[in-house]
């Protein structure tokens, strides 16, 4: 289907953000970001219509959607000293599946 065009415009800003960022504060501070796909949190089921909870996730190459415990190694590599050669980069913990930015 299509793609929502707020959903697309606000996750392009956020790439070209912090690739711009990097690019304007390296050497000495690195800008990076995570970009999620769909996540399970207790805001689905009480925020989405009921038929949408139930395939919520399912439309990614791995068919269900991610848990927090999956995405948060992603934020905890990017303020590790592991990631000091990471800079103007966008991580996509997203069960295969891109929306492009």
């Amino acid at each position: 289907g299509p793609q929502p065009l707020p959903y697309a415009a606000s996750k392009a800003a956020v790439v070209n953000l912090t690739k711009t960022l990097a690019y304007n504060l390296g050497p000495d501070i690195r800008v990076n970001a995570v970009a999620p796909g769909p996540i399970w949190t207790p805001l689905i089921p009480s925020t989405f219509p009921e038929e949408k909870v139930e395939t919520f996730g399912k439309q990614v190459p791995m068919q269900r959607a991610g848990q927090p415990e999956e995405v948060a190694p992603s934020y905890v590599f990017l303020a590790s000293d592991d990631s000091s050669y990471f800079s103007g980069q966008v991580l996509h913990p997203n069960g295969g599946t891109v929306l492009n930015g």
